[in-house]
């Protein structure tokens, strides 16, 4: 199948960002993308000053145009995420849409961004947002997908139970720093990917300066083996990738971690 990594650059304009993303939606399905994927809060700049002013309920307008632009271009859309509001309260939230625009899940980031790197970044997400629970997963025709958000890929032990579910590819929209992204990004991709002998994709924004969190950008596929197979820079920029799902079963016939032989 083939994947599209959507890093967009996004604003602090929601419509411009809604535009852009049917833009990139639209290119990557006349590349012969059967799935997009958009990067965490494409529709709002990422800082907790802007979560609560762009949060929308579920079905409200952001959620409304990812439908329609599966719809539209019978393509899967998993939606990055956005802010949402439920009982007075935000979650960091993404929406993915099948071929037909129908939802095919709502899943909420469950391990918050809270960190203090010494000399370096700083940020609490927990001071405006809620964290989600349960695990992300939704079904194709191509297999079992599982879904996290950003800080969700440090904690191996959601994705084993993904892995365990099922899943053969795990996508992870993500909006690491230039702190942590030049130190951890690719390599918790392909660590993810080896554990648990699926695919990882990462979608990031581009990065700009202009705000006061710059993205690391670099969106990134990593394969069972560990091999990177496209990883794009800081600037927007859009990628199509081929993932042979039958490189699953080869990895884990070739070295069979998930189901070791007992021991005698």
């Amino acid at each position: 199948m083939e994947i599209a990594l959507l890093q967009m650059m996004v604003t602090a304009d929601k419509e411009t960002n809604l535009k852009r993303a049917e833009e990139l939606v639209k290119k990557a399905a006349c590349g012969g993308a059967d799935m997009a994927v958009l990067p965490e809060m494409f529709n709002c700049p990422y800082d907790n000053a802007y979560f609560r002013e762009y949060a929308e309920p579920k079905g409200g307008a952001t959620y409304r145009r990812l439908a329609e632009m599966a719809k539209e271009h019978a393509i899967y859309v998993v939606g990055g995420s956005i802010p949402q509001i439920k009982e007075n309260k935000i979650y960091n939230t993404s929406y993915t849409f099948d071929r037909q625009g129908k939802e095919i899940l709502d899943y909420s980031k469950t391990h918050l961004f809270d960190i203090q790197v010494d000399g370096g970044q700083a940020f609490k997400e927990s001071d405006t947002l809620t964290a989600g629970d349960g695990l992300g997963v939704f079904q194709t025709e191509f297999g079992l997908f599982g879904l996290g958000i950003c800080f969700d890929i440090r904690f191996q032990s959601d994705w084993e139970l993904l892995q365990k579910q099922g899943a053969l590819v795990c996508i992870v929209p993500g909006a690491f720093n230039i702190t942590t992204g030049p130190a951890h990004w690719e390599l918790l991709f392909r660590a993810r990917a080896v554990d648990n002998q699926l695919f990882m994709v990462g979608v990031s924004p581009a990065r700009d300066l202009d705000f006061s969190y710059h993205a690391y950008g670099h969106s990134l596929v990593a394969d069972p083996w560990g091999s990177v197979l496209a990883q794009l820079g800081f600037e927007e920029e859009m990628a199509i990738v081929t993932v042979d799902l039958e490189r699953v079963a080869s990895v884990r016939r070739q070295i069979p971690i998930l189901n070791p032989p007992a021991l005698e």
